[in-house]
């Protein structure tokens, strides 16, 4: 099954490149391209992409806004946001929206081709030097709001609360695997059970959630960089 892709971004040059080496991989094809949110919200009507590539500084309506009407709208469309990561709240505000995933710009052409795969298999992705950040505003309270209790958490189970506070760590399921001693299938069985019984998307709310209820703060250890 080919995978749909709109590219949005005010740089028609930026575009054009994205889009070739999005257009060289026989599982993905780019449907659309457009300059700002607004003209993204009128081409994914009409093309109906699986996955729309967002930048975030535009003219008209930005990336932000235009990420949070695509994944509230019936049916929603996943989003991988571009950004360059200059302001951390942008970040934190795309998530709350219902970003799927967060790439440098600089990425390599694989990275972003294997991103585009992973949101489009209904995943969440963000890019480690992205996660650090995140990780770091949180901890030092640049972004989001303060703990505070929730009594979701108690219908987790020890391991899964584990498992939640790692990915809140940054660690991917490999790296949770081997920090917990069990095996990555169970890593995903536990990730699958947690985020269903918070009723939570995707391994991006999953961080925000730990974040917001006080399950990982400053001081914590962090994925290395």
């Amino acid at each position: 099954m080919t995978v749909r892709v709109l590219v949005v971004d005010d740089q028609s040059v930026v575009r054009a490149g994205f889009a070739a080496v999005i257009d060289a991989e026989p599982d993905l094809t780019v449907v659309g391209q457009a300059a700002d949110g607004g003209e993204a919200l009128e081409l994914a009507r009409v093309s109906r992409p699986d996955v729309v590539l967002m930048d975030i500084r535009m003219p008209g309506m930005d990336g932000l806004t235009a990420t949070r009407l695509l994944t509230s709208a019936e049916p929603p469309t996943r989003v991988l946001v571009l950004t360059t990561f200059r302001r951390d709240e942008y970040v934190f505000t795309a998530l709350r929206g219902g970003a799927s995933g967060f790439l440098l710009k600089d990425c390599e052409p694989q990275d972003l081709v294997d991103a585009i795969r992973t949101v489009a298999a209904g995943e969440a992705l963000l890019a480690p030097e992205v996660t650090r950040r995140l990780i770091d505003a949180f901890a030092t309270g640049t972004v989001g709001p303060r703990a505070r209790p929730d009594g979701r958490l108690d219908v987790l189970t020890g391991r899964e609360r584990d498992v939640l506070r790692e990915v809140a760590r940054g660690l991917s399921n490999p790296e949770i695997a081997a920090a917990l001693g069990i095996g990555r299938s169970t890593v995903k069985t536990h990730m699958n059970a947690l985020l269903a019984k918070l009723s939570l998307r995707d391994r991006a709310q999953a961080i925000i959630f730990a974040y917001e209820i006080g399950l990982i703060g400053p001081g914590d250890p962090q994925v290395p960089s």
